[in-house]
């Protein structure tokens, strides 16, 4: 990073030994370091003087670090500030950093890591990030025609939480959309243009997990002929997505622990530390807290994983968000599938509003699509989503026992199809995407007379 002779950093700590290591690592990298030993001699510097940064202690007398934050938000809104905190008063430090702090840097702090975290930060601090210039067109759509208070908020502080380099954890059901709010976060910060890497630990087997993550040398087991780049290293300078947090093992808990601790990772075999720099932005569906009870999940990482946490809440609780949603949705498929742009009538919209998604928004997504083949007339009605498993009464999934069974609802799409093309197999074939020799099969399976079926007027 290039020193900037210009950019000041007030340092604020009771401790004046803190104060003078710190005014010797800054100042020895081009940095211009003023010093205050408590929050309201730091007031009146930031008064009288330009500041780009402050690094501040939490515990102190007279003002701590809290108060000095609330009152620097007030006077200068959007001014980093960075903590110094012991272990002990981590969850202080978290406070803080909901709050509005940029980050935290526990003591004892290693002097060359701290000057150049400091020096990222002067350099992000920088850069003026617009939601709408870097989003990905649909997500930025979606995002500004929520009218759910709840996912308005939860947008606005995915604004806010992207500026930093904290570790997020993000909550919710299968389905809401997890993944797509980490890459919201990668795309916001300062490391859009790095890495974003994507590891699901619950598709992952845990015995491959390790070498998946760590990477391995060569010979370090059986069928390790080269030397491999774990997802870790492969995300430095970037963006590490741990979906589906809560499935890793004890051991690789462990592993895990420590490399955000120290942010060193050592290949399978090898001998050598590897330094990597990269946000940690976790995911899952399950309940830590209970996992940590059970003494299945450590609380030291869940501690570490969620110095921010974001929530999402499930489709059911957001149901002003649908309609805008299945219209979204039915325009990109319908442009996908190259089909004529498909109406979808007030009554539709009503009962796809009643229904209560448990697979949340990727299930109303896949539901969408398969609408959008099996429509007739270019309308989507309610009987269009029997493929997705979702009846049109009763409002159930085909997990329930009062369902269409799958052979059942395969067969009933089968007949549509047929119905619609005057039981012509090509035809028919070529609506549900799938071969003439699978239709004539299906057809034989069931015991479909094509021959008798007319098309629908």
């Amino acid at each position: 990073m290039t020193k900037d002779q210009s950019q000041s950093v007030l340092v604020v700590d009771d401790d004046h030994n803190v104060l003078e290591v710190l005014d010797a690592r800054l100042s020895s990298c081009g940095l211009n370091v003023l010093k205050a030993d408590n929050g309201h001699e730091a007031l009146k510097i930031l008064g009288s003087r330009k500041i780009d940064l402050v690094v501040s202690d939490v515990k102190m007398p007279s003002m701590d670090g809290m108060t000095l934050l609330s009152e620097i938000i007030r006077l200068q809104p959007g001014l980093p500030v960075v903590f110094l905190t012991a272990y002990a008063n981590v969850p202080d430090a978290v406070k803080a950093v909901r709050s509005g702090a940029i980050d935290y840097i526990e003591k004892p702090f290693d002097g060359k890591r701290l000057t150049e975290k400091i020096q990222m930060m002067l350099q992000e601090s920088g850069e003026t990030v617009s939601f709408d210039a870097i989003s990905p067109p649909s997500e930025v759509e979606i995002n500004d025609h929520t009218k759910s208070p709840a996912m308005k908020n939860l947008h606005g502080l995915v604004k806010k939480v992207a500026r930093s380099n904290v570790n997020v954890l993000i909550l919710g059901e299968s389905g809401v959309g997890k993944e797509r709010i980490a890459h919201q976060i990668h795309q916001l910060g300062s490391r859009r243009n790095n890495p974003f890497v994507v590891v699901d630990c619950g598709a992952t087997p845990a015995g491959l997990l390790e070498s998946e993550l760590f990477g391995h040398v060569k010979g370090s087991f059986t069928h390790a002929v080269n030397d491999k780049k774990g997802l870790i290293e492969t995300a430095d300078t970037g963006t590490l997505f741990l979906d589906e947090i809560g499935n890793i093992s004890h051991e690789m808990q462990i592993r895990l622990l420590r490399f955000i601790e120290d942010r060193t990772i050592r290949r399978i075999g090898g001998l050598k530390g590897t330094p990597v720099d990269c946000r940690i932005v976790a995911a899952t569906n399950a309940d830590l807290g209970e996992e940590i009870k059970a003494g299945r999940f450590r609380e030291d990482l869940f501690f570490r994983l969620r110095v921010v946490t974001l929530t999402i809440p499930p489709l059911r609780e957001r149901k002003a968000d649908i309609p805008f949603l299945v219209n979204h949705f039915a325009e990109h498929f319908c442009r996908e599938h190259g089909v004529e742009t498909v109406s979808i009538p007030p009554t539709t919209l009503d009962w796809l509003c009643d229904y209560a998604w448990p697979g949340n928004v990727r299930e109303l997504k896949n539901a969408i699509e398969g609408g959008i083949v099996l429509c007739r007339d270019n309308q989507l009605r309610p009987d269009d989503f029997h493929l997705a498993g979702i009846t049109a009464t009763g409002f159930e999934s085909v997990a329930d026992d009062s369902c269409l069974s799958l052979e059942e609802s395969e067969k009933n799409t089968i007949l549509r199809a047929l119905e619609q093309t005057g039981g012509i197999q090509k035809e028919a074939a070529e609506v549900l995407g799938i071969s003439r020799r699978a239709i004539h099969y299906k057809i034989k399976k069931y015991g479909i007379d094509a021959s008798s079926i007319k098309a629908r007027h």
